[in-house]
């Protein structure tokens, strides 16, 4: 048995190297390695005609507190706050009520829900352009009701509906997994104690789901904050957000190093969400 041990420990680190190995390489090449170049061009110059000048400085950093890039980075927040906030106030409800629903009906609502990804991204954007147009159908309602017509696309609010549609099944797919695994008896039994339904949802049922809540909100926020695509078709160019201006900085200004920076920081962001929903995770745990 003795000699056998080291064949056996050999076995199973074969093994693992076998199971684990192709997902760990994945995540090096593509998630590691490009990770690892943005970091390391945050401390160099942009090269005169772009690119970058392996020269350190810090200067990268300061240009984060120009009043021109906060404001860029405010109106992203704010945009990316707005359209969590509706993704939890609409997802929140509909989770619950598919959570609800008899088993074979959970099936049929859980894929209309994820039935817009498949469906290309830019095809679900460039429709919200023909809704939204002054010649479309909501302002063609709107002018049947006396009511329009009414400038809808190329403004704030038409980014927040873009971003509102594409990301509120990420919002409503760990709402639904947080509440479907509640114990339906801690709701009967505060309805036997007496507790009204609002009283027991806001006691109960919303303090037991706090990590699907959390962890949603970070899974609409996050791209929310970064999402470039949406501000330059359904904003017409007129919001620059995060995402357009870490673009602008590789695709047009070639300027790498800041554009590094930019992206370091929506990292951060993300970074700190997660620490944040997994503290939080921990303590409605043990408030359990």
């Amino acid at each position: 048995m003795t000699a056998r041990q080291p064949a056996r420990l050999l076995g199973k680190a074969a093994g693992r190297v076998a199971t684990m190995g192709p997902g760990f390489g994945f995540l090096t090449v593509f998630m590691l390695v490009p990770l690892a170049l943005v970091l390391s061009y945050t401390v160099f110059r942009r090269g005169r005609f772009g690119g970058v000048l392996y020269e350190p400085t810090g200067e990268n950093f300061t240009r984060l507190a120009d009043p021109l890039y906060l404001d860029v980075v405010i109106g992203s927040v704010k945009l990316a706050a707005i359209t969590t906030l509706l993704a939890l106030l609409l997802g929140y409800p509909t989770a619950y009520l598919i959570a609800k629903l008899p088993a074979r009906w959970k099936v049929i609502a859980l894929v209309a829900v994820v039935l817009p990804f498949w469906t290309n991204f830019l095809i679900r954007t460039y429709a919200w352009i023909v809704l939204l147009n002054s010649e479309g159908p909501v302002n063609s309602g709107l002018k049947a009701l006396g009511l329009g017509p009414v400038e809808l696309l190329y403004t704030d609010g038409a980014i927040v509906a873009g971003l509102l549609y594409a990301y509120l099944p990420l919002m409503i797919l760990p709402l639904y997994s947080a509440v479907e695994k509640l114990d339906p008896e801690l709701r009967e039994a505060s309805a036997n104690l007496g507790a009204r339904p609002a009283r027991t949802f806001w006691s109960v049922t919303l303090p037991l789901s706090l990590p699907g809540v959390l962890t949603g909100c970070v899974f609409v926020f996050v791209p929310s904050l970064g999402n470039f695509v949406i501000p330059e078709l359904l904003g017409g160019g007129r919001r620059i957000m995060v995402g357009n201006l870490i673009r602008d900085q590789f695709l047009k200004a070639r300027d790498w190093p800041f554009g590094s920076v930019l992206a370091l920081a929506v990292i951060a962001v993300l970074v700190l969400l997660l620490f944040a929903q997994a503290w939080a995770a921990r303590r409605a745990g043990r408030g359990a």
